[in-house]
């Protein structure tokens, strides 16, 4: 009987933590998108190794990473007006055939051996170009693909379970492959990849947007979403810190291949290990994500996560053992996933639907904008005072955001307050609102 009531417990579990599959359009976009991250990652992990083995400089691995995420940084906001506008479902069937075609180029040009680095610059600068208008419109577009609001938060967490999924079998695989045939195959493999997430976006069952009036110009709409996320401390806070943990700390990301190489002196295997262990770490803070079935708390998790991140970035930075590199790389990647994946559920619910585009457009420019800053800074400092330290100092960096972000935590609750409360998420005290409202009117 007992063994009977945990299986069933157990399946309960389970269906709570995927339950947003049960929407068609996005079960679609997951199925293609897992299969299109793989490759992704491949590419990421290919081009770092391919950079290094090429110029053995940490400065043109920062360099090329801020190519390659610069244009986020100055187009995403343009893209968040063009997603509240335009046809978002078009948008990314357009850029996922971009991207296609940019790794087919990648691939052709090294696997024929007429690869510099200065294709290499050039193709991230157009990557990073289709990626500033993807990311912001693909965020939003989660919201169409979910039609109920309550299994937006349990979406994005899979999402992310996704994505991380990915970042764990792709490095490693790119490694191997690296290993056996070079950096072209992982290159091809990607633009492959690709086709299943288009061909998912082409099957999926979109109701036509109404598209709103545009009286206005670009400038007085990305103004008036600027105004908005600025205004708004819940908003405003949740995108610094998330930005500052981007600039400081995501750029160990650009490093890897220094400390695969140089400091734990091993391969392109010990690279994808390195980032497969990171993926590992992601995965399962996605999955504890998933199976939580509200929003509330989402709040503290943001400063526990960057302490947990940061604290992981300083412990690596002074490790000379790639078994013990591996477990710092896991918890980073826990600390890692639980600030992202916190952090866009509480703006995804936060957020009002017509200004939805150009919030996560800032989120994506404090994703993928402070990053190449942080990278070309961190590529920098590492040809001056080494990777260790450069990952050391970013690590500091993020528990000093976090304690502040801490501090400010009971302020943003009380604002955040009268939004759940309007939207049912605090039912209870809602109730206790309208009771003392009720109790007011009839003693006047």
């Amino acid at each position: 009987m007992k063994t009977e009531t945990m299986k069933q417990e157990k399946e309960s579990s389970l269906k709570s933590i995927i339950r947003s599959l049960r929407h068609r359009n996005f079960r679609l976009f997951f199925s293609g998108q897992s299969i299109s991250l793989i490759g992704t990652w491949m590419q990421r992990v290919a081009l770092g190794w391919l950079v290094y083995r090429m110029t053995s400089s940490a400065f043109l691995l920062g360099l090329v990473g801020f190519s390659g995420q610069i244009p986020t940084f100055l187009f995403a906001p343009f893209a968040g007006v063009l997603a509240d506008r335009r046809n978002r479902h078009r948008i990314l069937i357009l850029t996922q055939t971009l991207a296609m075609i940019q790794a087919l180029v990648l691939s052709f040009l090294v696997l024929f051996h007429l690869i510099k680095i200065w294709h290499v610059i050039v193709l991230s600068i157009i990557l990073g170009i289709i990626n500033a208008f993807d990311m912001p419109t693909r965020q939003s577009f989660l919201v169409e693909m979910v039609e109920e609001k309550k299994d937006l938060g349990n979406a994005i967490a899979l999402n992310s379970s996704m994505v991380n999924s990915a970042r764990l079998l792709g490095p490693s695989a790119a490694g191997m492959l690296i290993a056996a045939f070079g950096e072209g195959t992982c290159f091809l493999i990607n633009a492959i990849s690709y086709m299943a997430v288009i061909v998912s976006l082409l099957l999926m069952k979109i109701e036509q947007k109404k598209v709103k009036p545009q009286n206005s110009k670009v400038w007085q709409e990305l103004k008036e979403g600027f105004r908005y996320a600025s205004g708004f401390a819940p908003i405003r806070d949740i995108l610094l810190i998330f930005a500052l943990v981007n600039l400081m700390g995501m750029p160990y990301m650009v490093l890897m291949p220094v400390f695969a190489k140089d400091v734990l002196h091993g391969g392109p295997s010990a690279l994808g290990f390195l980032m497969g262990s990171t993926g590992l770490g992601a995965l399962g803070g996605a999955i504890y994500l998933a199976s939580r079935k509200s929003v509330l708390g989402l709040g503290k998790m943001i400063p526990i996560a960057a302490s947990i991140f940061g604290s992981a970035l300083i412990v690596f930075s002074f490790s000379r053992l790639l078994f013990f590199s591996l477990g710092l790389m896991l918890l980073t990647g826990i600390g890692q996933m639980i600030l992202m994946a916190s952090s866009n559920t509480l703006l995804q619910t936060l957020v009002d639907d017509d200004k939805r585009g150009r919030v996560m457009s800032f989120y994506t420019m404090a994703f993928m904008g402070a990053t190449p800053v942080g990278s070309l800074t961190a590529g920098f400092l590492a040809s001056k005072i080494g990777a260790p330290w450069t990952v050391f100092i970013g690590g500091l960096v993020c528990i000093f955001g976090a304690f502040f972000f801490a501090k400010r935590l009971p302020i943003l609750r009380k604002l955040i307050r009268p939004i759940y409360v309007k939207m049912g998420i605090i039912p209870e005290i809602a109730i206790g609102i309208q009771s003392a409202s009720e109790l007011s009117i009839h003693r006047k």
